[in-house]
């Protein structure tokens, strides 16, 4: 997609928005090489790195709206035969990613809407379980301002951290190195936010059994 690398290099608020929103339906649009190179331009003084997180995570609010009423009004057989269809292929989906993003769900619960934005592979699908399941639109979008907003600081961070000792030219290596490091962080914080729950949880329901 060409027009997607040209937006990339030339990345102001509006494109950052754009992206992002693109980047939370079902286009394959990797956020890290968005809100990272924005936030590494905000810090030699070119634009400003909160305007950049809070576009980004209106965009991300918005991508995710489509996906959250695809799920809610079309229903899974028409959601299914899209991600097995050619244009679901063109976009990188298929069913199992799908499955694997209703089970995650299933799983965590409308919390699974923060956590899974978090998530490689299940950040840009969890609002179709969440429309699936007709959670709640206001606790959605709660929950997904919070996942979203919290993953574009961390990006937002990381760009402005390697602006201190990393040329622009060497600056999408570097995104795809570190971007990897931060994958593994985050899912190693999630599965401990998961666990402090579930304990948690099994803990209140243990003193109410007494």
């Amino acid at each position: 997609m060409n027009w997607i690398t040209t937006l990339l290099g030339n990345l102001n608020y509006a494109t950052v928005f754009f992206l992002m929103l693109l980047e939370s339906t079902v286009i394959p649009v990797p956020s890290e090489l968005v809100v990272s190179p924005a936030a590494y331009h905000a810090a030699g003084g070119n634009l400003n790195i909160w305007l950049i997180i809070l576009f980004a995570t209106i965009g991300a609010d918005c991508g995710a709206t489509i996906n959250y009423f695809a799920g809610y009004y079309l229903g899974r057989p028409i959601i299914y035969r899209f991600a097995n269809s050619k244009w679901g292929k063109m976009c990188l989906l298929n069913q199992q990613k799908v499955e694997k993003s209703e089970r995650y769900f299933d799983d965590h619960g409308v919390v699974a809407t923060i956590t899974g934005r978090l998530i490689p592979g299940i950040r840009h699908l969890i609002s179709i379980p969440a429309g699936l399941a007709k959670m709640n639109f206001g606790k959605f979008i709660l929950y997904t301002t919070i996942g979203a907003g919290i993953w574009n600081c961390i990006l937002a961070a990381l760009g402005w951290w390697l602006h201190s000792f990393v040329p622009e030219e060497e600056l999408h290596d570097k995104l795809i190195e570190y971007g990897d490091y931060i994958k593994y962080t985050i899912l190693g914080l999630v599965a401990v936010a998961v666990l402090y729950f579930i304990i948690k949880y099994l803990l209140k329901k243990g003193k109410k059994a007494l």
